[in-house]
């Protein structure tokens, strides 16, 4: 049967959980079962606790992200695009970034989405409940937060708000942690954590698997990129998403051209998807594979306005490969010239860029802050 000791066993085989981590007890004696609703999906399945509850306990226990609402709770008819909007977190990347947030005894920490209230009961386990805040821009999920920690013993200050003003009435914070993908960090983060550590999942569209850790003083925060993770958006802001039908349109109005730069090559690199994302935050792809074994594949290219779009199609053994593009804006053209710049610059990786943020705005750098992007 699955338990909290099962989930710390397979934490600590995969090197996620190092034996004697403040987390460690934690996941023992944090129940994720309390968290969790009777119904939850993996990438694979929708889980009923009612019909398969070992199969329940199984996934509630494995180290797995679990999807507990889709499209912000709202009724979802029939054939329409699901988009998840708020789950529990993998636990070895809720390990790994409180690992990042390197919290200590008397500091008072800010969560921004609460979620299912999972991560804030670590927290209080390893804090206590006057150290906590959690913060959720949805008020069903809020209150459900605040039961879900109730029943698992625990009462931090739970409330509802957008995550982007942070909560003031707690302040200052020593450690700041969002739960959701930001493109950029808001200043009044840095405000209200005028000495301290912010850990937030950070990008645009085009390349979101980041970790930005930021030390911050003198009214300044500062800190380098690192992890891969996958987070949801923040909603405030939160851009289209939706079947390649919502972003296809005005094919036979379509430019032709061709490119020596092979589409897997484009998106094949992360260090080159992250440099790429700087230009592109507000666009994204999607490589369609040949269903028919030829090893072909179809790069598209959306923007996030669902104005442009392009397509550049690969095809094994060629050297120059046809591209189509629409609209105002040639998205192949601006990822081919994004991947130049990160060629000329050497190829740098990821670990190299660093980011500043300051009251005038956030700053992406190369090595050192003498030398923005």
């Amino acid at each position: 049967m699955s338990t909290p000791e099962r989930l710390r066993e397979i934490l600590v085989n995969k090197g996620a959980l190092a034996a004697g981590s403040p987390w460690e007890r934690a996941v023992l004696e944090v129940p994720r079962a309390v968290f969790l609703p009777d119904v939850v999906e993996t990438l694979q399945r929708v889980i009923s606790r009612s019909t398969a509850p070992e199969r329940w306990l199984t996934a509630v226990y494995g180290d797995l992200p679990l999807t507990t609402q889709v499209n912000d709770g709202r009724p979802v008819e029939e054939g329409a695009y699901e988009l998840p909007t708020s789950s529990s977190s993998m636990p070895s990347v809720m390990v790994e970034m409180l690992d990042l947030l390197d919290v200590r005894d008397g500091q008072r920490v800010l969560e921004l989405g609460a979620a299912t209230g999972y991560n804030a009961a670590w927290l209080c386990h390893r804090l206590g409940d006057a150290w906590v805040t959690t913060l959720d821009i949805d008020p069903v999920l809020a209150e459900q937060a605040g039961v879900n920690l109730k029943s698992a013993g625990y009462s931090p200050r739970v409330v509802v708000g957008d995550g982007a003003a942070g909560w003031s009435d707690g302040a200052p914070y020593q450690r700041l942690i969002a739960t959701y993908t930001v493109p950029e960090i808001p200043y009044a983060w840095v405000e209200q954590v005028p000495s301290g550590r912010i850990v937030a999942p950070w990008g645009g569209s085009w390349f979101s698997h980041s970790f930005a850790v930021l030390e911050t003083a003198d009214g300044i925060g500062q800190g380098r990129f690192t992890g891969y993770p996958a987070f949801m958006r923040s909603r405030t802001g939160r851009p289209h998403r939706g079947y390649l039908s919502d972003f296809l349109h005005h094919t036979e109005d379509a430019t032709t051209t061709h490119t020596m730069l092979s589409p897997r090559v484009l998106v094949g690199d992360s260090d080159a998807l992250f440099f790429s994302g700087l230009a592109l935050p507000d666009a994204w792809y999607l490589l369609a594979e040949a269903e028919d074994g030829s090893e072909e594949a179809t790069l598209w290219l959306l923007a996030d306005d669902r104005v442009s779009w392009a397509a550049a199609e690969y095809v094994p053994g060629h050297d120059v490969f046809e591209v189509d593009q629409y609209g105002p804006r040639r998205l192949w053209d601006e990822a081919e010239s994004a991947y130049r710049r990160w060629q000329e610059h050497g190829a740098p990786a990821r670990d190299r860029l660093g980011l500043t943020l300051t009251p005038s705005g956030q700053t992406v750098w190369l090595d050192t802050p003498e030398q923005p992007l």
